[in-house]
C-alpha cells in the first residue's frame, strides 16, 4: 500500500464571491500536474461571522463541485497561516488572486516564508499569471 500524499494545488481564497474564479483555475492546474486540489480562506478571528456567512458556504459549494475540501483557519496572520498550512499538506503550488502591489500584502509575506512555492495569480479578468522558481546552477 502506497502512504505517500499526493502533490496539492492550493487555492487561497478570501471572503469574495468572485473568487470562485481562482478555484476554477487551481482546479485545472492541479488536473493538469495529476494533483489534489484544496481551498483554503484564512479569516481574522473575530467574534461575529455573520456577514461572511454566505461567502464561506458558497465558497464551500463551489469547493464541493471541483471536488475539493475547503479549509478555513482565523488567525490575524493569514500569511503565515497559509505558509504552514501549505507545509504540512504538500502544496507544490498556491493559486491567488492578483497581487495588491503592497508591502504588507498576503502575497509578499507568504513568499517571505516560502520563496520557492510556485504561485499562480488569477485577475479579476481571468487573465492568469504564473511563477515558478528558477535555480541557477554554479
Amino acid at each position: 500500500m502506497n502512504t505517500e500524499k499526493r502533490a496539492v494545488v492550493l487555492a487561497c481564497v478570501t471572503l469574495q464571491f468572485d473568487c470562485d474564479r481562482i478555484i476554477k483555475i487551481a482546479k485545472q492546474i492541479a488536473d493538469d500536474t495529476d494533483c489534489d486540489l484544496r481551498v483554503l480562506s484564512v479569516l481574522e478571528p473575530t467574534h461575529d461571522y455573520t456577514e461572511a456567512a454566505w461567502q464561506i458556504e458558497y465558497l464551500n459549494m463551489v469547493s464541493k463541485q471541483f471536488g475539493a475540501d475547503m479549509t478555513v483557519l482565523f488567525d490575524k496572520n493569514a500569511d503565515r497561516a497559509a505558509a504552514e498550512f501549505a507545509k504540512k499538506n504538500n502544496v507544490v503550488r498556491i493559486v491567488t488572486g492578483l497581487h495588491d502591489g503592497g508591502k504588507e500584502s498576503f502575497l509578499v509575506g507568504f513568499n517571505i516564508i516560502l520563496p520557492e512555492m510556485p504561485l499562480t495569480m488569477v485577475a479579476k479578468d481571468n487573465m492568469v499569471y504564473s511563477m515558478d522558481v528558477c535555480k541557477v546552477c554554479s
